[in-house]
């Protein structure tokens, strides 16, 4: 998430009340999770196992819960609390926005778009041209929707992250300030849960066809001419590149890759990143010409045994 314009390094600790390492001119461009962030972005550490991997990522503000030695070219924001402090910064730059109608005056609606009856279309919500959006589908604040998308009824676009920390008290929420991107000819079918990006945009790439109930999690994104079909669940983080078919049923790891071209077999559960133009199988899943050996083999066992018995008799 990018800020509206630069911030130097003073402005960003005033607002969560730190302190910090680096020239008080140093510049802040935005807030990003480590996967996405980019040079003056702000990322946060909260675990001595990921400090290391913060502050050599390409963010050149580090929020961090340790005073540690400053790499080169870099800026150390010191809280005792870098999840909390994260928060406030969504919060100042992104606050939730109540709305008072069910589309949006601020939304922008294309040329020959039919929007349904009981639909809610929030805040900044930009849909194009000649798309269909059915009832009851919610579509919240800063979603992007290209042209000839068609959106089936019960749908909603743009719920929170599935994204928590664990404290005595229970479980904290980190707040989403991210978008959700349909790019053109996406067809999603009744049903279809698509969540936000905590700080970056999930995105569903053009001509991706999804089946009814599928859930996308956080800053996941779909890639084009991409096949889901039913009860598929894929994970936050996860990049799914161009001509994947899923079908009914699959769970998907967060943070792997899905190649160019695999297919996922029904009630498969993929836990690792595929190779391109490959067929997976399985829970957990393998290469499909693989898995279906192994279950043939096991269907000879009863026969071994026998056999092994009658041998000793």
């Amino acid at each position: 998430m990018k800020f509206p314009k630069e911030y130097s390094l003073k402005e960003i600790a005033s607002i969560i009340d730190c302190d910090y390492v680096g020239n008080d001119d140093f510049p802040v461009l935005g807030i990003n999770e480590i996967h996405v962030v980019t040079p003056g972005d702000i990322v946060f550490v909260d675990h001595p196992k990921y400090y290391d991997k913060a502050l050599q990522s390409a963010a050149t503000i580090v929020l961090i819960n340790k005073d540690v030695d400053c790499p080169k070219g870099k800026a150390l924001l010191i809280s005792d609390d870098p999840f909390r402090d994260f928060n406030k910064l969504t919060q100042h730059f992104k606050p939730f926005q109540s709305s008072n109608s069910a589309i949006s005056k601020s939304a922008t609606i294309g040329k020959d778009t039919i929007i349904q009856p009981n639909c809610f279309i929030g805040n900044n919500v930009v849909i194009g041209d000649n798309c269909t959006i059915h009832s009851n589908v919610s579509i919240y604040d800063d979603a992007v929707i290209g042209n000839s998308v068609t959106i089936h009824s019960g749908t909603i676009l743009g719920a929170n992250a599935f994204y928590y920390k664990k404290r005595p008290s229970g479980y904290d929420r980190l707040l989403s300030g991210g978008r959700v991107v349909i790019e053109d000819s996406v067809d999603i079918g009744a049903a279809c849960t698509i969540d936000k990006g905590v700080t970056a945009d999930t995105k569903i790439g053009k001509g991706s066809k999804l089946d009814n109930q599928i859930q996308i999690g956080h800053d996941t994104v779909i890639g084009e001419n991409c096949l889901i079909a039913s009860q598929t669940g894929i994970a936050g983080c996860v990049v799914v590149e161009d001509n994947v078919t899923i079908w009914g049923q699959v769970g998907v790891k967060s943070g792997i890759t899905i190649a160019s071209g695999t297919e996922l077999y029904a009630q498969s559960g993929l836990g690792h990143s595929t190779d391109e133009n490959k067929a997976y199988f399985g829970s957990p899943a393998s290469e499909a010409r693989e898995k279906f050996k192994e279950m043939a083999y096991v269907r000879k066992i009863p026969e071994i045994l026998e056999k092994l018995k009658n041998k000793k008799t």
